[in-house]
């Protein structure tokens, strides 16, 4: 079975396309399974959208879930819609999240984190002037960050764990092996299954997040793996899925998952 359950259309502000598109472009990848995660409103500001670049307004949610689910009903028997959406874990906004979420009925929801001390994890100049040692500090932040979203019960997924090295290649070479285990194992004993986020190939490392020594340590761990092509325009929809399928038969993996109703699909490799 082949599925993507992460993609993004304009409501967002920076990818291209709408709803719709990708589910035709699922049918044409011959995908059975296609979900619509599109980033949350940003929940932490009174401002209706502080950050039109990024997220939807918050007067947009509504019509996002009520769009979907009217697409669900229209492809049901060619497609399997799915409303999923992606929203970013702040600790001090998370109940605000909760909430706001809560209301709707989500079949998945992928926690992400996109800021470490206020900073974009894509930003370029983040790393400049830092030292080796405030260079752990941060990559330890955001994994801590990643084992407290885990933990707060709010997600069925973890989007691309390693993503900060998107715009900085060599943030993988910082030590912090322990922190990565750490994380992983939380992710297991938490029941979440972590992407193969293959969007990696947009921004500067290229590849895919995770990296495969990664994933040999999820293996270990016996975290829940899931495909997301992080799809911002229609043609990436469930790009390189065979591609993933193969690496991780390699690593061990056996099945992967999808989510429906917020329950576990477990689907063979």
């Amino acid at each position: 079975m082949k599925f993507d359950l992460h993609t993004h259309h304009f409501r967002c502000g920076h990818a291209d396309g709408n709803i719709r598109d990708y589910i035709e472009a699922a049918i044409a990848a011959d995908l059975q399974v296609i979900g619509i995660s599109d980033h949350t409103p940003y929940f932490g500001s009174p401002e209706e959208q502080p950050f039109p670049a990024i997220s939807m307004a918050k007067a947009d949610l509504a019509g996002y879930v009520e769009e979907v689910l009217a697409l669900k009903k229209e492809y049901e028997g060619k497609i399997k819609v799915l409303l999923g959406i992606e929203s970013d874990y702040f600790p001090k906004h998370a109940e605000v999240y909760r909430k706001a979420l809560s209301a709707h009925p989500f079949d998945y929801i992928i926690g992400s984190i996109h800021h470490v001390r206020d900073i974009s994890i894509f930003n370029k100049n983040r790393w400049k002037k830092l030292t080796p040692e405030q260079q752990v500090a941060d990559k330890e932040e955001y994994f801590n960050l990643i084992r407290q979203s885990a933990r707060s019960g709010m997600f069925q997924i973890i989007a691309h764990m390693d993503a900060m090295k998107g715009n900085y290649p060599p943030f993988s070479e910082i030590m912090t092996d322990a922190a990565i285990d750490e994380t992983l194992r939380v992710i297991a004993e938490c029941g979440l299954a972590i992407e193969v986020n293959t969007s990696g190939k947009t921004k500067l490392s290229g590849g895919w997040y995770p990296s495969n020594a990664i994933l040999e340590v999820a293996y270990h761990h016996g975290v829940d793996i899931t495909f997301g092509s992080d799809a911002h325009k229609p043609s990436r929809v469930g790009d390189e899925f065979d591609e993933v399928a193969k690496v991780l038969k390699e690593i061990g993996y056996t099945e992967w998952v999808y989510y429906e109703q917020k329950q576990k699909v477990t689907v063979p490799l």
